[in-house]
């Protein structure tokens, strides 16, 4: 019997468009090479947080993937931009932050700010494309409560 759940998934990967924000070069490969893995051609990649900002004006991504500890505009304080009503056409942008630590001060301000899902790394392509298809499957308005739990070690919350 064929598999033809991966279906809807393929066509969800083949269509976004991803915006990498992270200053690390290895990292930004990592993750961009997870994405292709997963079928999503569509990347962007900046190197700081005004640059993530103003591409995120001109692109439009679909979901952006930020590292909490970006040079001149952190993750969290893009994210709280991103947020803000009126300054940007998608204030509800689905975001994914990247961390090295699962410390509960960083998992909680994440959470508050508005940020869908906060990944530690290492990270795996089927958790990333995992919470990149739950996020866009889940239209619905940033910060809304949902209690989705994700049992993996490095998936701290999704919401």
């Amino acid at each position: 019997m064929r598999n033809t759940s991966s279906r809807p998934v393929a066509a969800i990967a083949g269509s976004i468009r991803v915006l990498i924000a992270e200053d690390n070069p290895h990292v930004r490969k990592l993750i961009r090479n997870l994405l292709v893995n997963a079928g999503i051609k569509k990347t962007d990649e900046v190197t700081d947080g005004l640059a993530a900002f103003e591409a995120i004006k001109s692109l439009e991504p679909d979901i952006m993937i930020v590292e909490w500890e970006l040079p001149l505009l952190s993750g969290p304080d893009l994210v709280r931009i991103v947020r803000t009503p009126g300054m940007l056409a998608n204030p509800a942008l689905p975001v994914i932050m990247l961390g090295a630590s699962a410390e509960r001060w960083r998992i909680a301000e994440a959470k508050r700010l508005g940020v869908n899902a906060y990944l530690t790394m290492p990270i795996s392509a089927k958790t990333l494309l995992d919470r990149i298809v739950t996020m866009l499957a889940k239209s619905r308005p940033s910060g809304a409560p949902e209690g989705d739990r994700d049992q993996s070690p490095n998936a701290l919350f999704m919401v």
